[in-house]
């Protein structure tokens, strides 16, 4: 493996770790460590932030994939090629990735375009505006999943969008009962004035969570305390799909967060974004009824509706001082 070198590693980590550490995550709960090597940075799952209701990690290791599409990101814009080892050490089972550099090689115009979205890329759980997607966008979002080994498969028909709704809102319903997950969603939502840098601000939900014509259930964030921030209603989104990989463990975990993290930024580079349901697929069960009933080929990862929006708050993140393992 080309390794990064250390002149890069010891001038431009702390810029690299923060690059990753604007991933989106499940809950904001950036469940990911990192070790500068001499010749790598290391991407670690902090399994002490992983949802306990993920119960096999997958929601972790998806938001550690994502993280890791930002750290090869970030080494692009210092004009070197990622080189990437995915679960490189099989005593380790927490390293996820080890990245290095190759040859180096101009950062594209794509690339740049990505990396200026990093800042204010975030989840959209509020009212999208009218108007449909920009031309050549949905295509371009699908060439990004295939080039990180997942599919993006759109839901275009009307039957197929609603059994898909039927399905997300029987599974919100399943898991609204479920005490669990109310706690963990309590675990996780932070109020509007909170000064900690993880978790979901109170800014960025809705008092909703129930659907209007258009919208997936949404997850209940606010859970009748009265927190929510955002108005409901608006636009239906533009676009629905489903992020898929052909398999289901962890290396193809780890693939769908790189791919949901490239596509995420190529759509807020166009002043796109996306609402995101995870909660659905946290369940098997639902994630192979997704997959059977709407004939799709692969394995479901994350639901996506697009669409126009006005730009966010920028989500909190903890600084790269507290993420970094000596």
């Amino acid at each position: 493996m080309t390794t990064l070198r250390e002149p890069v590693v010891t001038s431009h980590a702390q810029f690299l770790i923060d690059m990753a550490a604007r991933a989106p995550s499940v809950h904001n709960s950036q469940p990911w460590r990192f070790r500068i090597g001499p010749s790598t940075i290391e991407v670690y799952c902090d399994k002490q932030r992983k949802l306990r209701t993920d119960i096999l990690g997958r929601d972790m290791l998806i938001s550690c994939g994502a993280a890791l599409f930002g750290l090869r990101l970030g080494v692009r814009s210092l004009g070197y090629l990622p080189v990437v080892q995915l679960l490189p050490d099989p005593t380790r089972p927490h390293l996820v990735a080890q990245v290095g550099t190759g040859a180096s090689a101009p950062v594209t115009g794509e690339e740049n375009r990505m990396l200026e979205a990093v800042p204010y890329r975030h989840t959209h759980r509020g009212p999208f505006e009218p108007g449909p997607l920009p031309d050549g966008l949905l295509r371009g979002l699908r060439d990004d999943a295939l080039a990180e080994g997942a599919t993006l498969a759109l839901v275009k028909e009307n039957a197929a969008y609603q059994r898909l709704a039927g399905i997300v809102a029987a599974a919100a319903d399943h898991l609204y009962l479920d005490p669990r997950t109310q706690e963990e969603t309590r675990r996780w939502t932070r109020d509007a004035d909170s000064l900690v840098r993880d978790g979901v601000s109170a800014q960025t939900f809705a008092a909703t969570a129930a659907g209007h014509p258009g919208r997936l259930t949404q997850r209940d964030f606010d859970l009748g305390r009265g927190l929510a921030q955002l108005p409901t209603g608006g636009e239906s989104p533009a676009a629905t799909a489903v992020l898929l990989t052909p398999g289901e463990n962890w290396v193809e975990w780890l693939r769908a967060g790189q791919a949901l993290h490239r596509v995420l930024l190529h759509a807020a580079s166009k002043r796109v974004f996306a609402s995101l349901y995870s909660q659905p697929l946290e369940l098997p069960a639902t994630r192979a009824l997704i997959r059977d009933r709407l004939a799709l080929p692969g394995n479901p990862q994350m639901l996506l509706q697009l669409g126009c929006a006005n730009i966010g708050e920028p989500t909190a993140r903890r600084p790269a001082d507290e993420l970094i393992d000596a």
